[in-house]
This record gives structure tokens, C-alpha cells and sequence, in this order.
């Protein structure tokens, strides 16, 4: 086991925070309670977050969306033991038809959303706990979670229904239906911060007196209850834990960065367009002044000016100057 930072939750909370540190953003921390078969896993995305909208602007109520669905992908590969990359993927038939966001074994994270302009601006507002949620995603949808591990190429996939009345039920759904765990999910976001928090049941194979188990189950679903969205987004994991399961003794383990990388790469486009050919990029040249092409993922921009297309297309390897981002 990870060595960790005991919390010992039967401390007075205010003593406990004097020497918490505030600032642990960016990462992706585990916590058990002790001797029960009951885990957690907390996220929190600052600079990340950022990083992945660098190159484009959502509306406020997608961009919420999205940073749910970025730190469900991130809790989502904590659970496991892999190395590969797992891809979290809603797609439904309302305003937001599409989000996907992908998290690697070493936390490295992306993520898109693709919605319909003219149904956003005709949504209703419906403050509603669940009305926005199923406008923006519809009422016909699913959740699908793939996990493409390098080892001998294996892929799994697990598909569930759209459930609930939010992102986080639609999760618990799929713990439930494709995990066999019992898990609550809390997800926000806004446009600062992305956060998330789950606690699951494990299998209580030699887990001891049964009663305890129970308890300490429904310790952790009342707690997690208790943590309301703009806590979770706001305040260190520490202070977080003591308010929602007070009177528990927890383990509180070290922290992963989490870090935002996209796959797209200048080399990359210059392979694209090379493979297109010179005639086909010489006349996009020709029609617009200069040849850009976006990343689908992270928005990116990669253009090449006359100087870059000729150099593309010169004998030898491509220049170091290709792909110049404007």
C-alpha cells in the first residue's frame, strides 16, 4: 500500500485545518477507511482545466458539463489498475449531443464537447434540480467508458444508459451496472476549477464484522451528501474530508498531478499534409491566403503560410518551422 497521510477525522476540524495545505490543485488524491472495505477518490483541476479550453470558449452551462465530465474521467482511471488511456464518452440527443474526455493512466488529460448553437440558445432555463441537465444531454442518450490498455492491446467497453438527473447519477449507474460496486459520485465545475469526488463500496471478502461494514457504508454515502458542489470546488481535500465524514477515521494518500495533453502535434498535421498532396494544399493556399488545421480534440490551431507549404513539400525531412501555431 502507497505510504499516506493519516487524517484522523475525530480531531477537532479547526486544529486540523491550521496546518492543511489550501493549494493542492491539479491532483488526484485516494483515501480508505480504515479497516472497512470503503475508498474514495478526490479531484480537483485548476491549471488543467484551463489548459484544455486554451484555444476555444464554450458556454458557461457546456462548460460546466465538460469539467464534470473531465474530473469523472480522471476519478474513473484512479479506480483502476492499468496503463493505457480511458475515454469517458456521453452522447445524447439534446443541445450537447456529444462530450468526450480522456485520462490517461499517468493523469494526463483532454477533453471536447460538441453541441447545437440554436438549441442552446432556445433552452428554457428550467432551474430544476435535473431539467437543465436532461436539456442540455436529452432524454435519450448514454454513457460509454472504453479502456484501451497497452499491455497485448486489450480494450474493454462498458455502455449504460443516461440515468438520473446529472452527470454523477449517470456514473453511479455505470459503477453499478458495469463495475458490480456500489459508488456516489459528486462532480463541479465552473469557469476556475473542475472537481470531483467518489466513495465506493469494495468486496468485503475478510472484511470483518458485517454491521461495521454497513456503517461505515452508509457513513460514507451520507458524507459525500453532506459536501455541497461550491465546497468541494473550493476548499483543500482536507477540510473537504473532515466535513463530510466526521467522526471516521480515514487515510488520506499522496497525491498524482493531473496535467492537460492533447495528442496533436505539428509533425502530425505535417504528415497530413503531406499525405493530402501539394496540388490539394497549393490550392487551399491559393482560395484562403494560408492552410490551418484545427485539432477536433483541443481546438488548436496549426497554420502554414506559402513559405511553410513550399518548405512541406521540399525535398528531405520537414522543416523544424512547419506548423507554426498563430
Amino acid at each position: 500500500m502507497a505510504r499516506g497521510v493519516e487524517l484522523r477525522q475525530r480531531l477537532p476540524h479547526c486544529e486540523q485545518m491550521e496546518t492543511a495545505a489550501v493549494s493542492n490543485t491539479d491532483q488526484v488524491r485516494r483515501f480508505i477507511f480504515e479497516k472497512c472495505p470503503v475508498r474514495g477518490h478526490w479531484v480537483r483541476l485548476a491549471g488543467a482545466w484551463r489548459d484544455l479550453r486554451a484555444h476555444t470558449r464554450y458556454p458557461p452551462m457546456v462548460s460546466e458539463l465538460l469539467g464534470q465530465a473531465a474530473a469523472a474521467s480522471v476519478l474513473l482511471a484512479a479506480t483502476l489498475k492499468f496503463r493505457g488511456t480511458l475515454t469517458f464518452q456521453l452522447q445524447g440527443d439534446g443541445a450537447v449531443n456529444l462530450l468526450v474526455a480522456q485520462c490517461t493512466h499517468d493523469f494526463r488529460l483532454r477533453a471536447v464537447a460538441r453541441c447545437d448553437d440554436a438549441r442552446l440558445a432556445a433552452l428554457s432555463g428550467d432551474s430544476r434540480r435535473g431539467a437543465l441537465f436532461r436539456q442540455l444531454v436529452g432524454t435519450d442518450g448514454r454513457v460509454t467508458v472504453t479502456i484501451e490498455a497497452d499491455e497485448k492491446s486489450m480494450r474493454y467497453q462498458g455502455v449504460v444508459p443516461l440515468a438520473g438527473t446529472s452527470l454523477a447519477e449517470s456514473l453511479e449507474t455505470y459503477f453499478a451496472s458495469s463495475e458490480q460496486l456500489p459508488t456516489r459520485v459528486l462532480l463541479a465545475a465552473d469557469e476556475e476549477l473542475g472537481a470531483g469526488m467518489l466513495v465506493q463500496k469494495l468486496p468485503e471478502a475478510g472484511a470483518g464484522d458485517a454491521e461495521e461494514v454497513t456503517a461505515a457504508w452508509e457513513a460514507a454515502q451520507s458524507g459525500i451528501e453532506r459536501v455541497s458542489p461550491s465546497e468541494l470546488l473550493r476548499n483543500p481535500v482536507e477540510q473537504v474530508l473532515g466535513q463530510g465524514f466526521s467522526g471516521h477515521d480515514l487515510r488520506l494518500f499522496r497525491g498524482a498531478s493531473v496535467r492537460f495533453e492533447c495528442r496533436c502535434s505539428s509533425g502530425r498535421v505535417v504528415g497530413l499534409l503531406r499525405a493530402l498532396g501539394p496540388g490539394e494544399v497549393r490550392d487551399v493556399l491559393k482560395e484562403q491566403g494560408a492552410v490551418t488545421v484545427t485539432c477536433e480534440f483541443c481546438h488548436r490551431p496549426y497554420r502554414f503560410d506559402a513559405v511553410d507549404v513550399e518548405a512541406l513539400f521540399a525535398e528531405g525531412p520537414a522543416p523544424g518551422g512547419s506548423g507554426a501555431i498563430h
